[in-house]
């Protein structure tokens, strides 16, 4: 399932992570550390809701 940014609408994609902040393809939204930032705009994790 993909995540959007509640606040600048950044999707995270699990097949395609976000390698150039340390998360790899593959990876599950739940698994992301909580201390991963939004790469856009720089909120917390929980600023992200599923996508619908």
């Amino acid at each position: 399932m993909r995540y959007v940014c509640d606040v600048c609408g950044y999707v995270y994609d699990p097949k395609t992570g976000d390698p150039d902040n340390g998360i790899e393809p593959e990876t599950p939204f739940e698994k992301v550390p909580d201390t991963w930032v939004c790469p856009e705009c720089g909120v917390g994790k929980d600023q992200f809701s599923p996508e619908k």
